[in-house]
């Protein structure tokens, strides 16, 4: 049964409702697969198994019943720990959190519970999901399913890692500076980083916080396009309030692949990619060639420069609210210190954190600037192909973040240096979409990023599942095939 641990959400869904495999007995498989490999991986970190059985019990019994089910119905998942899941701790993988039980679901968790998920258990994230790797105090580190020696990226490394595993059906995480889309290319599945907004967060904050955060997003993980595509149907749309007035009609990939213009970004002087990563973005540019795709390298929707810095700027404000009062005032005192004519990154940055509302408004007036270029963008290019990271997956590395580097085309890269890919679609608000491509001549996977309009998140994801039918698909790592 190893290739039902592998399956897409969606196939698995279908071979429930045609009566072919059980709701319980999917999942006793699952728990099975736990089991057996969790150890290696510390990917699950948090089960609710009695509960998760018993809703399994129940999803049957519906069947039975004839009732009419979701699209996820029976499926088992896991969920990024910092999901409220009523009964399970909610620590972002800080200390101080540790006895942060939930009393409630995020209202994400209500809606994939609506359409007929099984949540089984959390996984595992870095301190405060500020992280290309996933480790913390209180759950220890995870693995990479195909090198157990490197990261399965960060923030929601658990997710991908248990993905890939074959340990769950199904997985969201969430993204502020790529950690949807760096674990799902490290790990060599498929994420999407939607629409900011457009999945509601409420349940996926620190306690006490219901504001949507800038620039942060919530969003489905999974070994198949056609199941991203589920996950955001499912968990997309308004909130209670805003429903009183608003409805969701999102646009399809409604072009035949020979009508596409596809613009391609596989390099930067910014931000340095391996040339085994950029000749991933090149393959998959030639794939939509081969059906008649128009491809443009040349083609620039942003200034690279002046768009990281916009980012930078509203990235690190949003950050440094997360952070502790004390650490927060040691941030103030290091800003204060910084020569007025140093206009460095690293000193934007450190002014960014404590940013004065007008300066923090400058900022948000650039994004918008940027928002419309990228609209006037996409009214002439229906997707945009880029790298997402600079190398594959790195080795575990927990020094001080300030020491780690990444070694890119033999030179040393800063650790940070990374986050432009995400940050360029991140700051405009942007989906993008993570597609596999494969693992390199290492063994390692390597995914690519396609970049789409606001709100043109089943675009994005049309492309990616147009990419996997050409093969651009899930390949379980070895070691995992076992049943």
């Amino acid at each position: 049964m190893s290739e039902i641990a592998f399956g897409s959400a969606v196939e698995l869904a279908a071979a429930i409702q045609r009566r072919e495999i059980g709701c319980v007995e999917l999942l006793q498989h699952f728990l099975g697969r736990v089991d057996r490999y969790n150890e290696r991986l510390n990917a699950i970190i948090v089960q609710r198994r009695d509960e998760a059985l018993a809703e399994a019990r129940e999803a049957d019994a519906a069947l039975a019943r004839g009732d009419d089910v979701g699209p996820l119905h029976g499926v088992p998942m896991t969920v990024k720990e910092s999901y409220d899941v009523t009964g399970t701790p909610t620590t972002w993988g800080v200390p101080r959190l540790k006895d942060n039980i939930a009393e409630g679901d995020a209202l994400s968790i209500e809606r994939l519970r609506r359409a007929g998920a099984i949540i089984f258990g959390k996984t595992n994230v870095p301190l405060l999901l500020s992280d290309f790797q996933s480790y913390n105090e209180i759950y220890g580190t995870t693995n990479n399913p195909w090198d157990v020696k490197r990261a399965p990226g960060g923030s929601s490394g658990g997710s991908a890692a248990t993905l890939a595993a074959g340990l769950t059906g199904l997985e969201t995480g969430s993204d502020i500076g790529g950690s949807i889309r760096n674990p799902a290319h490290f790990c060599g599945v498929f994420g999407h980083k939607p629409t900011w907004n457009l999945l509601p967060p409420r349940g996926h904050a620190m306690p006490g916080v219901l504001t949507p955060s800038d620039i942060s997003v919530i969003g489905p993980l999974a070994r198949s396009a056609a199941d991203l595509e589920t996950a955001v149907r499912v968990m997309a749309g308004p909130d209670e309030i805003a429903s009183r007035g608003l409805k969701l009609e999102l646009p399809g990939l409604a072009k035949a692949p020979s009508d596409l213009k596809v613009a391609v970004w596989r390099d930067d002087e910014a931000a340095p990619v391996d040339a085994r990563v950029s000749a991933r973005v090149d393959l998959v540019a030639d794939a939509l060639a081969s059906l008649g795709a128009k491809l443009d390298y040349d083609a620039r929707p942003v200034q690279a420069a002046h768009s990281h810095e916009t980012y930078q700027r509203l990235l690190q404000a949003t950050m440094a609210a997360r952070i502790p009062e004390e650490q927060y005032l040691r941030a103030v005192a290091r800003a204060d210190a910084l020569a007025p004519d140093d206009n460095s990154l690293a000193a934007i940055s450190a002014r960014a954190q404590v940013a004065r509302f007008r300066d923090w408004s400058a900022a948000n007036e650039a994004r918008t600037h940027l928002r419309w270029q990228w609209h006037r963008f996409f009214a002439e290019y229906d997707v945009l192909l880029t790298p997402i990271m600079a190398t594959s997956a790195i080795e575990h590395d927990h020094r001080p973040m300030g020491e780690r580097t990444v070694n890119v085309n033999g030179e040393a890269q800063d650790y940070f240096r990374q986050v432009f890919w995400s940050g360029l679609t991140g700051v405009a608000y942007l989906p993008s979409t993570i597609v596999p491509t494969g693992p390199d001549d290492a063994g390692l996977p390597i995914g690519v990023q396609i970049a789409g309009p606001e709100y043109g998140d089943l675009i994005t994801i049309g492309v990616a599942q147009l990419l996997e039918r050409e093969g651009f698909a899930f390949r379980a790592p070895p070691g995992f095939d076992g049943a």
